[in-house]
């Protein structure tokens, strides 16, 4: 049986994590889990898999659930996150959580031999650099959960990284791949947050919208897979049913396929590298699909899918700005703060005002990571 420690467990991968296990009771066991705001939950998760270790985020929580739960070691905020990373008896860490705190977690789990299957993409965008060298220091392999950097993985297995001519990265275009910039002036939240395709949580599901998703993922795949920007592609394909897909120096191309459904990249990463089944799966059938769409991506229409490109290339401390200035900026359009279109500003703003520091520290890091946050809520 392989022990995990989840990351973000009432959160969207989170959730869909507990159903994998769920369903393969005898393959997978729960041994410590972090959680956010959602305590009710946190109490049905605790009762159905029986942690040895929870974290929560305040002190109030900490005390609440330590008195309903005497049997089980709990702990909170930041110093409780790193805790349950790295708790001993855990195999696997699935770094779950949103954002630039998953950074810290996942450097600490390396350093102590843990597997990461990371769906925390922030944590390679602002520090790729120090968790590639980690990683590398310490035998440990990072696996992919987003589906589109698990697709490339597995469409990697047995080839040779000389033979790979570029990667594909789809994107579904969001809740407003059919409207043009005009029409975003005066979008609501409610309709950026409807997704015609995945089910996701309110940050990343902006982020779709805004294409930012997937300019962080493109510098993810920078980091994971050790290729070129030159040599990443980005690909509109409304369906979701292709995930990524490989291009090789002789013209082939190969792909990976399946429904939209998270709970397979997540289910790949626990098992690789064998599989397991998934009955609750919804089986891809092409003959009732019809047809595949395809378009090349409109970088003046997608400007968050031009700002990775140009941070990620940039690199040093560039990519820090382009996470934290995206988090501040998303946090303020699902308040109500601001509309949907001075996400961009707001983001382009920090950038240009950034001057780039190369090979940043952790401790670099974590202060432009503050300091970029400051300055785009001073611009509200």
């Amino acid at each position: 049986m392989k022990k995990i420690s989840l990351l973000g467990a009432t959160g969207s991968i989170g959730t869909q994590t507990l159903d994998i296990i769920r369903e393969h009771p005898g393959e997978f066991g729960l041994v410590a889990l972090s959680s956010g705001k959602n305590i009710e939950l946190t109490r049905k998760i605790i009762h159905e898999f029986q942690p040895e270790l929870v974290s929560v985020q305040t002190s109030n929580d900490y005390n609440t659930l330590k008195a309903e739960f005497p049997s089980v070691k709990f702990t909170y905020g930041d110093d409780g996150l790193i805790e349950a990373a790295v708790y001993k008896k855990a195999d696997i860490l699935v770094n779950a959580v949103l954002g630039s705190v998953g950074l810290n977690p996942t450097l600490q789990a390396i350093e102590s031999g843990k597997t990461i299957a990371i769906a925390n993409k922030e944590t390679l965008v602002t520090a790729g650099h120090l968790v590639m060298e980690a990683a590398a220091r310490n035998h440990v392999s990072l696996l992919p959960v987003d589906s589109e950097h698990s697709a490339i993985f597995q469409a990697l297995q047995g080839e040779r990284e000389k033979n790979i001519e570029r990667l594909i990265l789809t994107a579904s275009g969001g809740s407003f791949r059919d409207r043009s910039r005009e029409e975003l002036e005066d979008v609501t939240v409610e309709e950026a947050l409807n997704h015609p395709n995945w089910s996701m949580g309110a940050k990343i599901t902006i982020d779709s919208a805004t294409m930012m998703n997937k300019g962080l993922e493109v510098i993810e795949a920078h980091w994971l897979f050790q290729m070129p920007y030159e040599k990443i592609d980005v690909l509109l394909h409304k369906e979701s049913i292709i995930h990524s897909m490989v291009e090789f120096h002789d013209s082939s191309i190969i792909a990976q396929l399946g429904t939209p459904d998270m709970r397979v990249p997540i289910q790949f990463a626990l098992t690789y590298p064998d599989r397991l089944p998934l009955p609750s799966g919804n089986r891809l059938n092409l003959a009732q699909v019809g047809k595949l769409h395809f378009q090349e991506m409109d970088l003046e229409r997608f400007r968050c899918l031009q700002f990775a490109y140009s941070a990620g290339k940039q690199g040093g401390t560039m990519p820090t700005v382009l996470n934290a200035a995206n988090e501040a900026a998303v946090a303020a359009f699902l308040e109500g703060k601001i509309r949907f279109l001075q996400i961009e500003d707001l983001i382009e703003k920090a950038l240009s005002t950034h001057q780039t520091m190369e090979h940043p520290s952790l401790a670099v890091i974590q202060e432009v990571d503050k300091e970029t946050r400051q300055y785009v809520r001073s611009l509200l």
